[in-house]
């Protein structure tokens, strides 16, 4: 039968080092990238259409509806985040 093995204690290892700690954002100043302006979409549920009808045995019709409907409502205020935020291009609402 072999010996029992030694438990770790629960004090650190002096040789082990720490991993040295960075900032989240690593001193990277935001404001050397161009900001890409953004335009709302024409239709919110264009790519989610594309996918085909939701898999919901004779409910698909109204599923379209309310899936459409809360796509609208998350692009409106996707829109509005952007419009706040100044990275909407205005240039399309001039016209």
């Amino acid at each position: 039968m072999s010996p029992p093995r030694r438990r770790a204690s629960g004090r650190s290892n002096p040789r082990r080092k720490a991993a040295p700690r960075r900032d989240f954002w690593d001193g990277v100043d935001a404001s050397e990238e161009p900001v890409t302006l953004i335009r709302a979409a024409e239709d919110a549920s264009a790519m989610i259409r594309s996918l085909g009808p939701p898999p919901l045995p004779g409910r698909e019709t109204i599923a379209e509806r309310y899936l459409a409907l809360a796509f609208d409502k998350a692009s409106r205020r996707a829109v509005a985040l952007a419009a706040a935020s100044g990275l909407m291009d205005m240039a399309e609402l001039d016209d």
